[in-house]
Parts: C-alpha cells; structure tokens; sequence
C-alpha cells in the first residue's frame, strides 16, 4: 500500500493509495462505517419485531468453544434452528443447579422466566457435555475418571436438573443429554 502526503484538495488518489481517500475527498473507512450502520440498524428494527412470539425451547449448555457449532447442529437436526433462546454458563445446566455454583442459580432460572415470557417456549433442552471442566469442579477427580463414572455423574444432575425444571415450569418439557466430543449426544431420561 503506497502512503499519500498530498495535502492538495484536487488530487486524485490512486486505488493503492493509504490514506483511504476516494477522489471526492470522502474517506473509504467512513463509507464502509455508515453502511455498517446502517445495515445494523436495519438489523436490529427487524429484530426488534421477533422479541417476542413462539419459539420452540431454551437451549442450557457450556460455555465450552468446543461444543458451539455441535449445539447449532445438534439443535438444527432437530428442527430447531433460529426457533430458540440460548443460556450458556459454565457447566450448562450443571452451573444452573450444583451447589457448586449456587450464586448463578437465580440468573438461570430469572432468565428462563423472562424465555416462558417473551418467546412462549414448549421445552428446555438441557446439555452437559464429555471432558467438562465445570463438572470436573462442582463432582471432583473421581466422579469423571471414567466413562462410566462421567456418565452417572452427568445423568444426575441433569436429571435434578430436569426435576427442578418441571417444579418451576410444570408445562415445559425437558431434553437432556449428554454431548460427546463427537456432537452425538447420549439422552439422559
């Protein structure tokens, strides 16, 4: 990229130009910005219509970057895509019920109140997920040493998880399960 040091209000800047001036003296960053916001607005007026409605389920799971586009595919496989709201805490719904992390329980279930409100949601769906750091923390070393020990403990408290769920919200229906490293899921019952 050449750098410009004409200070000459008729110059004609060249494509390769840094200064990121076009010939009408209007900068390309200041153009691209006001098309960003624009757009964004544009966005957000359309969004701001879908606050509320019917939407499918609230989907509880980890803040795990690993498990972020198997949650998206796990959640489209069935049938959900863009038709639910998403809490994501450590632990998932571990972190919304261990006494482990007892601080952020009400802003769960603050939150899931506030998802029955504006988006009218059927049911919860509720995942855990293999090689969690968070379950690591709330049931210690021994009770994720294993497959086996890993699964029981999971299904556990997601199944504490799903009781407390239907004592809140008797009318919503519970999902739960537990993500592979893979994105298969192991149902929880």
């Amino acid at each position: 990229m050449l750098n410009c040091t004409s200070t000459d209000p008729h110059f004609v800047h060249h494509a390769a130009c840094g200064c990121g001036e076009t010939s009408s003296g209007v900068a390309r960053r200041r153009m691209l910005a006001f098309a960003g916001a624009f757009m964004g607005t544009a966005l957000l007026g359309r969004r701001a219509s879908a606050a509320s409605g019917d939407y499918e389920a609230m989907l509880v799971n980890c803040i795990d970057p690993r498990f972020t586009t198997n949650s998206l595919q796990y959640m489209t496989t069935n049938g959900m895509r863009d038709k639910y709201s998403q809490f994501v805490i450590a632990g998932g719904p571990i972190g919304a019920v261990h006494q482990r992390f007892a601080p952020w329980h009400a802003a769960f279930w603050d939150n899931l109140d506030i998802t029955v409100q504006l988006h009218n949601i059927k049911r919860v769906v509720a995942l855990t997920h293999r090689d969690c750091g968070a379950a690591k923390l709330a049931f210690g070393d021994a009770a994720v040493a294993t497959r086996d020990a890993e699964t029981a403990s999971h299904a556990d408290v997601l199944r504490a998880f799903s009781a407390e769920v239907r004592r809140r919200k008797p009318t919503l229906a519970v999902v739960a399960g537990i993500m592979n490293l893979n994105g298969t899921v192991d149902a929880v019952s």
